[in-house]
Order: C-alpha cells, then structure tokens, then sequence
C-alpha cells in the first residue's frame, strides 16, 4: 500500500492582496504580508487568532520591513474564502488551509524549495513532505498533523470484566458483546455520517490491508481487502447491534461527545479528543488500531496545509517569514495550543518526554508510517465526497459491500481521468 499524504481537514483564509507599501518590486521598501488560516479553536478560548498576533508581533520584531496581516476563518469558510480571492485576481500571499493540489496543478504556488532555507526544509518530517509533493515537488508545507489510535472508556471496560484493549477485530467484536451486555449504550461507535466518512472508513481499511490507493497511487477502492473490511463491519459488528445505532446517521462529533459523557466503550479518535475526554473527567486509555489478526500496522494520517501564492511576488518575504514560524518554539507552541503533532522532526523529538504534551506523545510515533488520504490529486475531493454519502449503507444490515465499492471505483476512475 502506498503512503499518501494529506490534508487533516479544514482551514482558514481570508481577504484582501498583499500591499508594498514603497516600491514595487521584491526586497523593495516596506511589504506587508497576507495570511489567510484556519481557525484551530474549539470555542472555549482565544482560538489561533492569539496565535498569529503573537507570532507575528514577535517577527515584525525582529524584520521590521515585513509586516503580516493576518485573516482567520472558521473551517466551515476558510478555504471557500481562499478559493474566491483567488478567483477574484486577490491570492494572498500566504493561505493555511485544508488542501494545496488544485493551486499547484494550477501554477499558482512556489515550491517548497523556493521559499524555505535548507534546514528549515530538511527539518520537516519527511512522511509529511512528501505527502506536499505534486510530481515530485513539494507545494504543500505542512503546517498541522494528526495520527488515529483506538480510545477505550477504562470504567466501562472493568465493569464489563475487560482487562485490556482490543488487539484484532475479534477482541472489539468480544469486547463490544461484553459493553453491549452491561448496557453500554454505544458499545463501538462507528462514525460513518457525512461528516467525516472518509477518515473513519479509511482507518478500517488500512487495518484490513488495504487503503483508498494502491502501491503505484492508482485508486484500489474495490480492492478484495477492501471489500472483505466492510463485509465484516456489516456481519460482525454492525449486523450484531454493537454500534449502539446506524453508523450511516453518527458523526465524528456526536460520536466524540459521546465517549465524553460516558455512552461510548471504544471508538477510533485523534488527539483532540484527549481534551474533550479530560474535561468530562473520562478515565481512558489508547492504543494501537486493531487488524484483521493483531495490531495494526499503520493508521490514518491527516495534515493542514501551508501554501505560498506567486500573485504578489513576495517570494523572498514570504521565505523569510515561514522560516521563523517552522521554528522549533513556534511549532511546539501551536501543538500544545491545539493538540496537534509538530510536523518538523526536531519539534517531535522535543516534545517526547515533555511532560506538558502528556498524552499527546503517544500519537507523535505513529505518524512515521501513517497512510494519508490520496490529496495529491485533484480527483480526490470528488472521491471523497461520494465516499461520505455512500460509505454508510454499505455497512448497514441490507448493505452490499462489493456493490458500493464498485460504484466508488467507477467514480473515483473517471474523476481521476477527468483531472488528468
């Protein structure tokens, strides 16, 4: 299976075009900087405007020719806000948002290599940089990274007489039996609403051996793995009620709230459900993705995106500022910040051991083989699309696995034909 990289979902961008304020060509008087990002805030504090504001004020310390105007969107807007100005002959110069690729299909972007310095490139983790790649070239910067483990509700498993997480499908089909039995309201939640079909799906997938691509990046959605991953689900853990539910009506959101308030065994989970679990007072552990016969051997991976627009021509500036942001103080800011994974290699290597990332150390490991849904292609958002409104019923108690995943193929086939 081929590793591919993305995008971790959503981000923030926002208006106007970059202003010099004397002169007009690069390296020339004064120039003032457009950043559009995503909004990382859960709504209980400051959110990533803190962030920027303190980021930048401390750059604009040290380059007082360079200022950064900063715009932050919710997910919900950011990379519509982004798309428009780019439409409308407004890029910023920078965008920090969910997806890079159609701007670099498009030859909107510099490359990596055109605006960071050698360390400051050589530092990020190559599984992620590779995922920035577009034939061999990186025009996603990775900004923002998260890996999968199986969260586990330790009160729910003791008094269901469980004495350790789930390692193979069968153990979560024995143990969900147990949770079921002690009247756990959700023994498994399985998130296969619309909200984010495509990472549930590709966690079960991935632990089944087998993945949204195969070994050459073609689309393998109806592969033989594929379809045995998803009759199981139906027969084994969906057809015996240990969903609590349909999984087709449950997502991520309500399935995370849920585990927060007690009605949910297990479920998979990033690590923004650490704060979400801590807070309700959850006493839980993780642990490795189950497989098909032991532990699974990778997970799902997901990145945010930074990307440079050649609108303005501020190549040099633009370089200049994300050199300071990839700094190690920086990136490890934003992680704690966040819950998110440094994505450079000596931001990782600090966190280990630092007892203030606590738990969110255990999700740093795994990112080194994570497999990341297929963005670098421009078919991919299409695809993933059909996937959310499709994934469900193929699980569901008249489901037809093989069907759906067939219909998936043809879809992602001609969209990937379409793009080229």
């Amino acid at each position: 299976m081929q590793r591919r990289y993305t995008s971790l979902a959503a981000a923030g961008i926002a208006t106007a075009l970059t202003l010099t304020l004397s002169g007009c060509g690069a390296g020339q008087g004064h120039v003032t900087l457009k950043l559009v990002a995503a909004d990382y805030g859960d709504g209980t504090g400051p959110g990533s405007r803190q962030y920027w504001d303190q980021l930048t004020r401390a750059f604009e310390k040290k380059h007082p020719d360079i200022r950064i105007d900063v715009d932050v969107y919710s997910w919900k807007d950011v990379d519509k806000k982004v798309a428009d100005l780019v439409r409308k002959g407004q890029a910023p110069d920078l965008a920090q948002i969910g997806a890079y690729v159609d701007y670099a299909a498009d030859g909107k972007l510099y490359s990596a290599d055109e605006l960071l310095s050698i360390p400051v490139q050589a530092n990020l983790q190559p599984p992620l940089a590779e995922a920035g790649e577009v034939g061999r070239v990186q025009y996603g910067i990775p900004f923002a990274a998260s890996t999968r483990r199986l969260f586990y509700n330790k009160k729910l498993f003791a008094e269901a007489g469980i004495t350790e997480a789930p390692k193979t499908w069968d153990d979560v089909a024995k143990d969900a039996e147990l949770l079921k039995k002690q009247g756990v309201k959700t023994p498994y939640a399985l998130p296969l609403g619309p909200e984010e079909t495509q990472a549930e799906t590709l966690n079960w997938l991935i632990s089944g051996g087998g993945g949204y691509t195969d070994e050459i990046g073609k689309y393998a959605i109806d592969s033989p793995a594929n379809v045995k991953t998803l009759t199981w689900l139906r027969d084994d853990l969906v057809g015996k009620g240990l969903t609590g539910g349909d999984p087709a009506t449950l997502n991520r959101a309500d399935a995370f709230a849920g585990f927060a308030d007690g009605d949910v065994g297990m479920l998979n989970g990033h690590p923004a459900l650490i704060k979400q679990a801590e807070a309700k007072g959850i006493d839980y552990g993780t642990a490795d993705l189950p497989g098909r016969n032991g532990p699974a051997t990778s997970t799902l991976g997901v990145s945010d995106w930074m990307m440079a627009f050649k609108h303005n021509g501020h190549r040099a500036q633009a370089g200049k500022f994300l050199d300071y942001v990839y700094s190690d103080a920086n990136v490890l800011t934003f992680s704690h910040d966040f819950g998110l994974l440094p994505v450079t290699t000596s931001g990782a290597q600090k966190m280990a051991g630092d007892r203030r990332f606590g738990r969110l150390q255990d999700f740093v490991g795994p990112l080194r083989d994570a497999q990341f849904y297929p963005a670098n292609k421009t078919s991919w958002p299409e695809v993933a699309k059909s996937v959310k409104s499709q994934m469900g019923a193929a699980v569901g108690p008249k489901g037809d696995p093989s069907s759906i995943l067939s219909d998936l193929q043809n879809t992602a086939d001609a969209a990937d034909t379409a793009g080229g």
